[in-house]
């Protein structure tokens, strides 16, 4: 059977929940964030009596207050959308992008922007009170006036889906940058950040109604100078470094890539624009920029790149004389006194007619033989370390199984062709989820499942999550496996895995793909 549909299923929902049960950390930035920009505008309401309508006032003949007029009708619109952005942001928006009361939050959300449009018209009925001298009846002056504050308040929504968008594809992006780059090698973890940055700063350009030109010439000039850096990173420097002078080659070859994008850029700002002054411009200026800021950041931050894999090799090599040594230590060990001690124990345990302990021990002792012997092997079959795999589970059913409210569950397929592996990468997500998603006092699961398809290994593994008790040994101790066996895979497996690790406050999840050989 196919694990692939359930892989599929089981990433969407956790991506989904993740994402919306953001780290509380952002949610205090969010926070600070809107509550500095609603007393800064308030602070500015205080000061800013040149940006009321008072001229309007004047003209039209009537008598203008301060107060009335402008202070408090702002006040209370500041108040309304600052409140609102509170509501939506952290209570409404992540249930409704988790599909959970879906009825109730899409009728709080109707209701928040039908409160904003009504306030909005009738605070509006005294900052634009001269409207009234401009029609002939009050009804079409409060046509007018409702009629704009609608349009405001439907501004207001688009802004705050366009936030919620922004905010959780830069989680998402933020989140999975090692698994992008890992599909995709072109793009790098700087170009993932960059491209964050550029639509939060596009947001913002939106928000203080920024000049049309300025928004049209970022949204272009970035979004290349991103796509230049992925491609010289991917494919010119590395071309170039062949090279006698590789510097002067790569600027040779990035030259002739920004002349011939001269002509196909001033074609985008010309479509978008209808102004040829203004197309030519604008690539020009992308042409220039890129060659004085963005090429030479790139040969920076590659010759940087270099540097750290220098490091890395010199600390690999250091690393292999350590290993020396530990093996050396690890020798001293005499394997058949412990396997003796192990058989003893168990054949009292078997006089004794206590079989759950004689197969605990059994298992035990499988597990050790593999730990002493295959470990040492740089790739062993599959087969055994799915055996290894499949002992510890059954050993920590013993456990389990008497207890009603744990449910343990494995779909273990054996692979069909004979492929190889780095042994005890599996084991440590097994491990940290019988140590993280088991409680004999609170329902607990674990669901694994583990296929092979064309040299492929597809493992998935599912747990609860309990918090540890206060006189728990294990409380304190953070998860140096799972950061150990994340780095085991960048080191035996680069740009051929994929880890996705995703937790709620409930659960855990990880999904690892692995090209097999």
């Amino acid at each position: 059977m196919s694990t692939e549909p359930l892989v599929s299923l089981g990433l969407n929902r956790f991506y989904m929940k993740e994402l919306v049960h953001t780290p509380s950390n952002l949610n205090k930035a969010e926070f600070w964030a809107a509550t500095f920009i609603y007393i800064t505008a308030v602070f500015y309401l205080n000061i800013d009596a040149p940006g009321s309508n008072e001229h309007l006032f004047d003209e039209a003949g009537i008598t203008f207050h301060y107060y009335s007029d402008y202070f408090f009708p702002q006040l209370i619109k500041y108040t309304c959308v600052y409140l609102a952005f509170l509501l939506l942001n952290f209570k409404v928006v992540p249930k409704l992008l988790t599909k959970e009361e879906l009825f109730k939050n899409i009728s709080i959300l109707t209701a928040t922007f039908l409160f904003i449009w009504l306030v909005f018209g009738v605070l509006d009925t005294y900052a634009k009170n001269y409207l009234f001298n401009r029609f002939e009846t009050e009804d079409e002056t409060y046509d007018y006036i409702f009629t704009e504050s609608a349009v405001a308040t439907f501004r207001l929504l688009l802004i705050m889906g366009f936030y919620t968008f922004i905010k959780y594809t830069a989680l998402y992006l933020l989140t999975n940058t090692e698994a992008i780059q890992s599909r995709y090698r072109i793009i790098t973890k700087d170009a993932v950040s960059a491209f964050v940055l550029w639509m939060v700063s596009m947001f913002l350009l939106m928000i203080i109604d920024a000049e049309g030109e300025l928004i049209i010439g970022w949204g272009v000039v970035a979004p290349f100078g991103i796509l230049l850096y992925c491609f010289c990173f991917y494919y010119l420097i590395p071309l170039s470094l062949g090279n006698q002078k590789p510097l002067r080659a790569f600027l040779l070859r990035v030259f002739l890539v920004l002349l011939v994008s001269i002509v196909p850029v001033a074609f985008v700002g010309i479509l978008i624009t209808h102004d040829p002054e203004y197309g030519m411009g604008l690539s020009t200026f992308n042409s220039s920029f890129h060659f004085l800021i963005t090429v030479p950041l790139v040969w920076a931050l590659y010759k940087r790149q270099m540097k750290g894999k220098a490091e890395i090799h010199t600390l690999k090599k250091e690393l292999g004389h350590s290993t020396a040594s530990f093996d050396f230590l690890r020798s001293q060990i005499n394997p058949h006194f412990l396997f003796n001690a192990l058989n003893t124990i168990y054949g009292t345990a078997i006089q004794e007619n206590a079989e759950r302990t004689s197969e605990g021990i059994e298992k035990l002792g499988n597990m050790m033989r593999f730990m002493l012997q295959e470990n040492m092997q740089e790739r062993i079959s599959l087969v055994r370390e799915i055996e290894y795999l499949e002992n510890y589970i059954s050993f920590q059913r013993l456990r389990t199984d008497p207890n009603p409210i744990v449910e343990i569950k494995s779909q273990i397929e054996q692979p069909v062709a004979a492929v190889q592996i780095s042994p005890m990468l599996l084991i440590p997500f097994v491990e940290n989820a019988f140590k993280h998603g088991i409680s004999l006092r609170e329902p607990s699961h674990i669901y694994i499942t583990l296929e092979v398809k064309d040299k492929t290994l597809y493992f998935d593994v599912h747990n609860s999550k309990h918090e540890k008790q206060g006189t728990d040994p294990e409380r304190d101790k953070s998860g140096i496996g799972l950061i150990n066996v994340r780095q085991r895979l960048q080191l035996l497996y680069p740009n051929k895995h994929e880890l996705i690790i995703r937790e709620t406050g409930r659960e855990f999840f990880i999904h690892l793909t692995i090209q097999l050989t």
